[in-house]
C-alpha cells in the first residue's frame, strides 16, 4: 500500500500528469486569493488555511477535482458557482470541462473574507 502523502506536493504527484497541472493551478488561484496561508495535508487531501482552524481543501478524483467545505456565498458569486455545486458545502469541477480558476480565486478570497 502506498504511503499517505505528507506535503501538498507528495499529493500532487500520486496523479496524472494532466491531473497534476490542474491541481497545480487550483494550488496557485487558491494562494493568490490568500497570499501568505499555509498549507497542509488535512483529511488526506490538501488544505490551504484561512486563519485559524478553517481551511479550504482541494482533492482529484477520478472525474473531478472538488473544493470543500464551501459554504454558501451571497448573490452573485453563489450564481456563478452554482453550476459547481454538488452538495451543500463542496463544489466541483469536472475532468472533462475547462476548470474556472478565476473562479475559484475569487471564491478563496470570499471564503477567507468571511473567516475573518
Amino acid at each position: 500500500m502506498p504511503a499517505t502523502p505528507t506535503t501538498v506536493d507528495d499529493y500532487i504527484a500520486t496523479f496524472p500528469e494532466e491531473v497534476q497541472e490542474r491541481l497545480a493551478r487550483v494550488r496557485a488561484a487558491l494562494h493568490r486569493a490568500i497570499p501568505g496561508a499555509d498549507e497542509r495535508i488535512r483529511y488526506g487531501m490538501p488544505a490551504v488555511m484561512l486563519g485559524g482552524p478553517y481551511a479550504v481543501h482541494f482533492a482529484a478524483w477520478k472525474r473531478h477535482i472538488g473544493l470543500y467545505p464551501v459554504t454558501r456565498l451571497e448573490g452573485a458569486l453563489e450564481d456563478e458557482i452554482a453550476a459547481y455545486r454538488t452538495h451543500k458545502d463542496s463544489v466541483r469541477f469536472p475532468h472533462d470541462q475547462p476548470v474556472p480558476y478565476e473562479l475559484i480565486e475569487r471564491l478563496a478570497r470570499a471564503l477567507a473574507a468571511a473567516r475573518r
